[in-house]
């Protein structure tokens, strides 16, 4: 359907952390381009994921890159801890930066990608003078903190409008969309320009995961 690339992204909130490693195998075999980890603080948003020795231990499995999206406050205290535990990408919450060109250019620094996701209150537009200086832009589409949700319908006019910002100013940051994303509306969402594609129980809830994510890779 699209010539642009399109990238899966399993996020591993919805895993089975019983069986982790293998899990990760599954993936590895799969069409998956990253895997996204969620690192949540019971803070910034009401639950407590996993840390860094989880995420050093799926590193040391991972045959792809880690997409590491922080849920939490005041990321910057952490940002060269999340690079050596093996984060690949690092993205931070526009809402938890006070000084999010200095995070941007931070994470840069460790030699890490840089995004900056945005919860479904925030409007696009308080993002344009960040986007000269980022890798990808998170939309969330669903109210962060928990896997499962319904997907916020308003999402797709978001993705268009920063979809249109992007072309209108000449950049090519990756769009992502996070929360109730599954096969069903993978196609819409490319559509609107989103580029990286996070699924969670769409995934690993499923019977077939691998034919979830070939079914979302090949639009």
């Amino acid at each position: 359907m699209s010539q642009r690339k399109i990238y899966v992204a399993p996020s591993f909130l919805s895993a089975d952390f019983l069986h982790l490693g293998e899990q990760i195998e599954m993936m590895n075999r799969s069409q998956a381009d990253w895997f996204h980890l969620d690192i949540m603080d019971g803070v910034f948003v009401p639950n407590i994921s996993f840390g860094f020795s989880i995420i050093s231990q799926i590193k040391s499995l991972a045959r792809r890159p880690l997409d590491v999206h922080l849920m939490i406050i005041d990321p910057d205290r952490y940002l060269e801890r999340f690079a050596k535990a093996g984060a690949d990408i690092l993205t931070v919450h526009y809402e938890a930066c006070t000084h999010l060109n200095r995070t941007v250019s931070q994470i840069k620094s460790l030699g890490m990608k840089a995004g900056v996701s945005i919860n479904p209150h925030i409007a696009v537009e308080l993002l344009q003078d960040i986007l000269p200086f980022v890798d990808l832009v998170l939309v969330m589409s669903v109210n962060p903190g928990f896997g499962g949700q319904k997907f916020i319908e308003n999402s797709y006019k978001k993705i268009r409008r920063l979809s249109h910002m992007r072309q209108i100013m000449g950049l090519d940051f990756l769009i992502e969309v996070d929360g109730g994303v599954s096969p069903a509306n993978a196609k819409q969402l490319v559509e609107a320009g989103a580029d990286v594609l996070v699924a969670g129980s769409a995934i690993f809830g499923a019977e077939n995961p691998l034919k979830v994510i070939e079914q979302m890779k090949n639009l």
